[in-house]
């Protein structure tokens, strides 16, 4: 990879860990065909997260998303006040649609569905994210989720 990078040192970076991922997305894990357990819905979660991340298209996504962030912090996003971005107003789409786009890029509108459910439910680390990542990991939840209880049937 051309500068070295790989998404999730990037994610661990910004104070995200794989784990941290993982235990967000069990918080709202609901037993279905193939993923009866939450042992097996672990499993079938890391599988899809690890085909996601090898996906170069989504670690750009996610890390334009952390780069926003840390530009907000610093309050160098443009059009924008520093207050504004801590208070994550609600004339802020960006994000959201930020976490649509993975969403939906990874697990098509199943995923944009369970996207909204993480996003609005804000479990573990979602609820200390700031105003881009917790939609960019919502997002990346809700396409994974998606695609681990579609696929799950057929394993």
């Amino acid at each position: 990879m051309g500068s070295g990078k790989e998404i999730r040192g990037v994610l661990f970076e910004a104070g995200i860990s794989i784990d941290d991922v993982v235990d967000a997305a069990l918080e709202l894990y609901v037993p279905h065909p193939g993923v009866e357990t939450r042992e097996r819905a672990e499993e079938a979660f890391r599988r899809e997260l690890e085909i996601a991340l090898s996906d170069p298209n989504l670690a750009l996504l996610i890390y334009a998303g952390t780069l926003l962030e840390e530009e907000g912090k610093k309050g160098r996003l443009p059009n924008m006040k520093t207050s504004d971005y801590e208070r994550d107003l609600t004339y802020l789409i960006a994000d959201e649609v930020m976490g649509m786009t993975i969403a939906k890029y990874i697990g098509g509108y199943k995923g944009t569905f369970d996207y909204v459910r993480y996003d609005k439910a804000k479990p573990g680390i979602l609820g200390a994210l700031g105003p881009f990542m917790d939609d960019v990991i919502a997002g990346l939840i809700g396409g994974v989720s998606a695609n681990m209880y579609t696929r799950a049937v057929f394993d």
